[in-house]
């Protein structure tokens, strides 16, 4: 069985992607649904995924797990809140109303490129994600190197809550940039509840002219810190196709995890995904 525990969709019939923007991203301004993904990871051997929220609009997020309660694909789903507000709560319990409620198995707010690099260590971002973990819910964390040292103060406040780092928190592979990123994973990384994805990779690098080898010395320092039984497949489809299809994304993950034992690459592949997502 094989999860990937990072992907979107967007129909912008419905809604805009304000991010999309400039000429370099015309390839993903498109709609993107259920049957395109579908049509992504046919030979993909992918069973179960999880749907992770895009836009920071409450609206979004009721969508999303109507999606979910109608695709037997789509396994969880990563909602949004703003995560430091008043409100962020209540906005949840809203969403917890919904009938689509067991599916959404995470929250995420969006970190990266923050105005305030020390955001995710608010008290009032600290005591919400700490009532997320009352509620089982897991927190993904969407970071850069620059929030990284905000994220470990966060983690570390919240012993019992479950987070998942995404993308590795996007290191500069395009300048094959390690520090400080490699120090600060590795601090983040001595956290016990703390998970990572190896998902968004190819969209860090030369979307061009990426090599496999440009990846190594990124996903072999994580897989030392976190161990494969931390780690956890994603492909950011269909961000992702801005630098290749859904099966090179694939292949270049087997490629480099082509070294982890069988039970390991279990882990990487399907358990820990359905652990943090508590996934049947």
């Amino acid at each position: 069985m094989r999860i990937d525990s990072h992907h979107h969709l967007w129909d912008l019939s419905i809604r805009d992607q304000e991010w999309i923007t400039g000429d370099e991203m015309q390839p993903i301004r498109r709609n993107f649904l259920v049957s395109d993904l579908r049509d992504a990871i046919v030979d993909s051997r992918i069973d179960k995924t999880v749907l992770v929220q895009t836009v920071t609009d409450y609206s979004e997020t009721p969508e999303l797990l109507t999606i979910a309660q109608s695709e037997q694909l789509v396994g969880a789903v990563v909602g949004w809140l703003q995560i430091d507000a008043p409100d962020a709560i209540a906005h949840l319990h809203q969403y917890l109303d919904l009938p689509g409620a067991t599916y959404l198995k995470g929250i995420r707010d969006i970190a990266q490129d923050h105005p305030d690099p020390n955001y995710l260590a608010k008290p009032e971002t600290i005591a919400n994600v700490k009532k997320l973990g009352e509620l089982g819910i897991t927190f993904d964390l969407l970071t850069k190197t620059p929030e990284l040292a905000a994220a470990i103060k966060l983690v570390r406040a919240c012993p019992d809550v479950q987070f998942v780092m995404d993308h590795i928190s996007k290191p500069y592979i395009a300048k094959r940039e390690l520090e400080p990123w490699r120090t600060l994973m590795s601090e983040l990384a001595t956290l016990p509840n703390v998970l990572c994805k190896v998902s968004g990779l190819v969209t860090e690098a030369n979307w061009k002219t990426w090599d496999v080898n440009d990846f190594k010395p990124y996903i072999d320092h994580v897989i030392e810190i976190f161990t494969p039984q931390r780690l956890m497949f994603g492909s950011d489809w269909p961000v992702a196709n801005l630098g290749g299809t859904y099966s090179q994304i694939v292949e270049l993950a087997e490629a480099l995890t082509s070294g982890l034992s069988p039970s390991e690459a279990e882990f990487f592949w399907h358990k820990t995904a359905a652990a943090a997502y508590r996934l049947a």
